[in-house]
């Protein structure tokens, strides 16, 4: 999108965005500043502190839920029209939450292997130090927006299950009784039946059936990578230079219920800190547990490296802490892939992955508008 198309869908996008977002409760969590725009385009506050840019994986760029704006427009737009940072980014990964056909992300997130979909989100605040998340939630399409309110209303930093949406129906949240669509309860089916019965018997087999199945179903074109492993991931820093990311996904398709991966997890599926920069992922989300790598990442940085370098320092971590053998392909590599997405303070950013197969590219949006750039592999050939 070049820049005048950007800034003219920039301004009919911000209305078209507030008049298909969901209901949700009038109070302080979901309350922010509508978006100013001067002579039809976002004005924007300059500042020496640093340059507003917003970044995420190729979720944010590719998901629009039939608006003229993809996530990082969104969010880049809201943020320079003077919108809290992370309200913006907030409003930018509604888009593909709220959208039937991503089904990596909220409503229509492919389900768990009993039908059910949960979902998990978290969301770092860099000017106040604050942050909130929620796991396992279910019924509520914008995990994103409860786990602001659990930043904003309470002392704690994550809710999970029955307690998640109970806290979000206290606060006036919608809540459905179930967020498959058509699509994604059809290749919950379909995955269903790639589980042939006989493949059940090993006990040993049984986990790995699952997760093979599944994998089937992407190399056969049925689901894409990042669908399948779910998750969009959205940074920012505006003007003043104040920095706020969010992770949210439905996570790992047909998981074992209850099963939570690092997206809700800070300093794993997200980190901010606001005197240095932010770190976020998507992919396999157990590799990034064990190592809390977007915390390192943003710790790398402290040290002074780049986002790149310190982006591929983390997945070099992760590489060398794969160990065992099911994780490992022929080559004694890692068998999967996990990408991180990466900015500094001044406005500097990298996304790296293991791999430059399946998902390889991320989305960057600055006042030219949104792109896609290739994400720079730690290892070369395919997972």
């Amino acid at each position: 999108m070049d820049r005048r198309n950007f800034v003219r869908a920039a301004a009919a996008g911000v209305g078209a965005a507030a008049a298909a977002t969901v209901a949700a409760p009038a109070t302080a969590a979901h309350a922010g500043p509508q978006a100013r725009l001067l002579d039809g385009a976002p004005h924007v506050r300059r500042s020496q502190a640093a340059r507003p840019i917003v970044i995420s994986d190729i979720t944010g760029y590719e998901a629009r839920n039939g608006g003229p704006m993809n996530a990082v427009e969104m969010a880049y737009s809201r943020m320079v029209a003077g919108d809290d940072v992370l309200d913006a980014l907030i409003a930018g990964v509604n888009i593909p939450e709220l959208d039937p056909e991503e089904t990596g992300v909220g409503f229509g997130g492919l389900p768990n292997g009993a039908g059910v979909v949960q979902l998990d989100a978290c969301c770092m605040h860099g000017p106040t130090r604050r942050a909130g998340g929620v796991a396992a939630l279910e019924g509520v399409r914008t995990p994103s927006r409860v786990a602001h309110a659990v930043m904003q209303h309470t002392d704690h930093h994550l809710l999970v299950g029955r307690g998640a949406q109970d806290f979000a129906r206290q606060l006036g949240f919608t809540i459905d009784e179930d967020l498959n669509t058509p699509e994604s309860r059809r290749l919950w089916l379909e995955w269903k039946r790639r589980l042939d019965s006989a493949r059940w018997l090993d006990p040993d087999r049984r986990a790995q059936a699952a997760l093979d199945a599944g994998l089937g179903m992407v190399r056969d074109g049925l689901i894409r990578e990042h669908s399948f492993w779910g998750t969009i991931s959205c940074n920012g820093i505006n003007a003043a230079g104040d920095i706020a990311g969010v992770t949210t996904t439905s996570g790992l398709a047909w998981k074992i219920p209850g099963r939570v991966g690092d997206s809700p997890i800070l300093g794993a599926g997200l980190y901010v800190d606001n005197d240095v920069g932010a770190a976020g992922s998507t992919g396999r989300g157990e590799a990034n547990l064990y190592n809390l790598t977007s915390y390192l990442i943003v710790e790398n940085m402290r040290r002074g490296m780049s986002p790149k370098d310190a982006a591929m320092e983390g997945l070099r971590r992760i590489r060398a802490n794969t160990v065992e053998r099911r994780l490992l392909n022929e080559r004694g590599e890692p068998n999967f892939n996990i990408r991180f997405f990466a900015l500094n303070r001044e406005g500097d950013v990298a996304g790296c992955s293991m791999y430059a197969t399946g998902e390889s590219q991320y989305a960057v949006c600055t006042e030219n508008g949104s792109e896609v750039r290739p994400l720079e592999p730690l290892l070369s050939g395919e997972v």
